[in-house]
Formats: structure tokens, C-alpha cells, sequence
């Protein structure tokens, strides 16, 4: 079919007339649909019921160290998780701390400390400084713009590229403002464009001399493990490219079992240098006892090793592929060759990414909304929540089951198709 920017007005009208017809049909149904976060599925979430019933009895509570894990325990994290996790990461044990159900949490927890005491090499706490900026590559994960909006930190957009962020954009700017304390990054099967950052792109950060010497860059590896299939994309060690450039304590990475076992109630990690991770053990003292030993000591009997947790995956890739197959085949069969719209097909991760027709964005999420589905806000991949083209929709496969996920992205092409029209004639 021809591009819908080449159709006549006359056309335009006609397909306008036709696409309603069909919407009307769906909005009949009454569907009560939503594809709004990237959850797991229930199916999903058994997978992982032998973590509830890994430890029956008194002398099961005891950690490798003789510790019981029901009593107060270690503030980093018992011995046998800091291996297994700083495996999943890719860090050494030291490297490594062991903290509740939440990644998220411990990023905001992060950032409320550089707020009030400062990072390690900080002159000032952030807050004590007039301005503190912060690059947002975008489209990118909505909570990370949440927690800098909370701070009233100033967020400015780059661009990502199919490699990653724009690096050129981010040297221009880290290294020409010394108010710039930091870096959002979502390196592996981002959030929501599902790409993996290139080798030159992590050599990249590694060669930035920013202008604030206490620039941290918060590397969210949320989908380390996260494959679709036996064709994986890898990513570099940004640790240790950083430290082969003696700048090991520019990067907090982070990570969690949240879409590995149970989103409530998994383990997160925060991964660091040794130096930053000294430093922020001090901090952690005057904040926690420590964290749920149990659910740590749980996680270890059942997954075992990392072997165990890629075994695990291949579980999780086998419910989820078809449904990532659905939405790709979908939106190759309703929207290839009409020039409306692009998407990404990842390899990984919890979505894909999909731009409309510039300013169709907002129209498009408003009519799947009026017919029975809830799609993420328009707008919620760019800070503040505006996405300047008004065209970036993030999808969320996962949860629903295949047959109302089918429904849902038949729905959500037509959309598509009748925001761009209503576009093209008002032009």
C-alpha cells in the first residue's frame, strides 16, 4: 500500500470513514484491557513458587557463615547472595551490596544521600549547590525522570541512538557543565527501546572527563538476564572499563530479581567499586540494621548459581516470546509500508518501542483508552512527560494473556492508523 502521506484528502477521507467504522466495533465490545507497566503474568510469577518453600525448619535459617538469617544480620548481605548476584552483574562479592525487594529503592535511597551528604569526591551535598543537572537519554524509564523531578533536579534530554545514548551530546554537555552530577542509563535491553548499549558506546563513558568530579553515572541493568531467545545481545563491563581507565568510582550499577522471581518481593543489588561501596556502607549504618536475610538465603537454595538463573529465564523467554512475537507480527501486518509508524523488535527486555507520526502520540493512547485499553501515558519515556515530537509510545506485552493481548494490539494499530489521518487532514 502506498504511504498515507501520499493519499489524496479525498482518500484520506475515505480510509478516516472506514477506520471509524472499525473502531466503533471495538468500542462495542466493552473490553477492559491493559497493557499500562511491564508486570510479569501469573503464569510468570509461578514459575518461582519453590522460593516460598525453601526453608522449612530452624536449622534451614542458617547462612553458609553460621548466621542465623531470622535474627539481625550483615548490612551488605549474606555471603552466598553477594556471589550469586555479583555473578548476575558481573562484579566481584566486594563489589557488591545486597539490599531489600527494590532497585528502585535503592536508587532513590542513592540519590536522597548525594542530596544530603554528597557522593564519594563531593565538595557539597547536591542540595547545598545552587543547580544540579542530570542527562536523561530518551526515550528512557519514567521512574528515573520521577526520582530526579522529586529532587527538583533539572533533567536535559539526549537523544538515543540504536547503540545508545548519544555520546557526542553527552560529552558536549558532562564535560562543558560542572552542574551536571549524572547520567540515567538503562544499558541492556532498554527501557522501553529494548536496545543494548554498544562496546564503543561504554568506551565512550569511559573516556568522559566531566566537568564535576563527583559525576555518577546510574547504570540500571534491570534486564541483564532477560533474554527472548539463544540470540542474546551482550554488553561490555562498564566497571571494568572504567577502571581501566582509572575511573572505576564513576558508576552505581544496580539490578534486581523483581521480572527473575516475585516483583514484591525479590532481591535488589547495588554494585560499585570498592571505594564507593566503603563509602556508602557508612552511610547505610546510620539507615538500616539490614535487609530481609530470609528472602536473600530463599533466593539462593532456589536459583543456586547463575546457571540456575539462566535456566530460570529460558522459562520466563518461553511465555514471553510469543507474546512479543504477537505484538512485532501485528504491527508488520497492520502498519509496514504505510509510513505512520516505527518500532523496535529487541532481543530482550519487557517492551518495545513504537513512534507514531509526529503528534499522534497523546491521540492515539486517547483512543485505545476510550475503547477498553489502557496504554502508558504518551509522553511518560521523556522527562517532565513531554515528549517534544508528541510520538514515542512505550508497549508492555507481558502481562496479558496472548488471546487479550492479540485484541488489545489490533486495537491499538487501528489507533495508530486513525491518529495519523486525523493528522494528515489537518495538514
Amino acid at each position: 500500500m502506498s504511504k498515507y502521506e501520499r493519499f489524496s484528502k479525498t482518500q484520506l477521507l475515505e480510509k478516516k470513514n472506514e477506520l471509524i467504522e472499525s473502531y466503533k466495533k471495538f468500542k462495542a465490545k466493552g473490553l477492559q484491557l491493559n497493557m499500562s507497566r511491564g508486570k510479569p503474568g501469573a503464569d510468570q510469577l509461578d514459575l518461582s513458587l519453590g522460593v516460598l518453600s525453601c526453608i522449612s525448619d530452624s536449622e534451614n535459617c542458617k547462612s553458609e557463615s553460621g548466621s542465623d538469617c531470622r535474627n539481625y544480620g550483615t548490612l551488605d548481605g549474606i555471603p552466598e547472595a553477594k556471589r550469586l548476584f555479583a555473578d548476575m552483574l558481573n562484579v566481584s562479592p566486594e563489589e557488591i551490596i545486597i539490599g531489600g525487594n527494590s532497585s528502585l529503592n535503592m536508587m532513590y535511597d542513592t540519590f536522597a544521600r548525594a542530596m544530603i551528604h554528597g557522593v564519594l569526591g563531593s565538595d557539597k551535598p547536591w542540595a547545598k549547590l545552587e543547580k544540579v543537572k542530570f542527562l536523561c537519554p530518551c526515550p528512557g524509564y519514567d521512574r528515573h525522570f520521577t526520582i530526579c523531578e522529586h529532587f527538583g533536579i533539572e533533567m536535559i534530554s539526549v537523544e538515543n541512538t540504536s547503540e545508545g545514548p548519544d555520546m557526542a551530546e553527552v560529552k558536549r554537555l558532562a564535560e562543558n557543565d560542572d552542574s551536571i552530577k549524572g547520567i540515567w542509563c538503562t544499558p541492556k535491553y532498554s527501557n522501553p527501546e529494548g536496545i543494548t548499549y554498544t562496546d564503543d558506546v561504554v568506551d565512550a563513558f569511559a573516556a568522559l572527563k566531566p566537568a564535576a568530579k563527583d559525576f555518577r553515572i546510574f547504570w540500571d541493568n534491570a534486564y541483564c538476564v532477560h533474554h527472548l531467545s539463544e540470540e542474546q545481545d551482550t554488553l561490555k563491563n562498564i566497571l571494568t572499563t572504567l577502571r581501566a581507565n582509572g575511573k572505576e568510582d564513576m558508576v552505581f550499577m544496580y539490578g534486581s530479581t523483581s521480572k527473575v522471581s516475585f516483583p514484591g518481593s525479590g532481591v535488589a543489588m547495588m554494585a560499585a567499586s570498592k571505594a564507593n561501596i566503603a563509602f556508602t556502607k557508612k552511610q547505610l549504618f546510620a539507615q538500616t540494621i539490614g535487609p530481609d536475610e530470609l528472602n536473600q538465603l530463599r533466593h539462593v537454595r532456589f536459583f543456586k548459581n547463575l546457571d540456575g538463573i539462566k535456566e530460570h529465564m529460558k522459562k520466563h523467554a518461553a511465555i514471553l516470546k510469543p507474546k512479543f512475537d504477537a505484538v512485532i507480527n501485528t504491527f508488520e501486518k497492520e502498519l509496514s509500508g504505510k509510513g505512520i509508524a516505527e518500532w523496535t523488535s529487541p532481543r530482550g527486555g519487557y517492551f518495545i518501542s513504537l513512534n507514531t507520526l509526529d503528534g499522534c502520540a497523546k491521540r492515539t493512547v486517547e483512543l485505545c483508552l476510550e475503547a477498553g485499553v489502557v496504554i502508558t501515558p504518551a509522553g511518560a519515556t521523556y522527562p517532565y512527560g513531554k515528549d517534544p515530537r508528541d510520538r514515542n509510545i512505550r508497549i508492555a506485552p507481558t502481562f496479558p494473556p496472548v488471546a487479550e493481548l492479540e485484541t488489545a494490539i489490533d486495537l491499538f494499530c487501528l489507533c495508530v492508523k486513525l491518529a495519523a489521518v486525523e493528522k494528515l487532514l489537518e495538514a
